[in-house]
């Protein structure tokens, strides 16, 4: 008898996670649609933090803005494994670095954006693979 309860409970939470996973919105994690892709910013910043971790690395950049006032803008990157295949490491950027950021900005006009492309202070760059087409990306209706 408990056998069979515990087979009808398994049942019921695959059902479950099989309904979960085809919500709309339950993928919604790998879609880039809140960064407009038709826009590019090139920002020139100092480091607060880099952030190598998963799921999305980010930047954390302090720019100043039109008053002079700096603004903290939060940068989406890619997974740190993605990175690394592409030539980073955890130590890329450190806080305080001063470098230039190419980005696509939050469709909401906030302080944020998908990472492009970053001028190193030695002048190296590093950029995202997945941008070489100069398509949209994770974007729903793009491909």
């Amino acid at each position: 008898m408990m056998g069979r309860a515990i087979a009808k409970g398994a049942g019921v939470l695959a059902v479950a996670g099989l309904m979960l996973a085809r919500m709309p919105g339950a993928q919604a994690h790998h879609s880039f649609a809140m960064f407009d892709q038709t826009k590019k910013l090139v920002l020139k910043g100092k480091v607060e933090e880099f952030q190598w971790t998963n799921p999305h690395a980010f930047i954390e950049l302090s720019v100043n803005g039109p008053d002079g006032k700096p603004a903290r803008w939060s940068i989406e990157l890619n997974s740190p494994n993605n990175l690394k295949r592409q030539g980073w490491a955890r130590t890329s950027l450190k806080p305080g670095d001063v470098v230039s950021v190419t980005l696509n900005p939050l469709r909401n006009g906030k302080p944020g954006g998908l990472f492009n492309a970053v001028v190193l202070p030695d002048g190296k760059v590093l950029s995202e693979a997945a941008f070489a087409s100069g398509k949209p990306v994770n974007t729903p209706g793009a491909n």
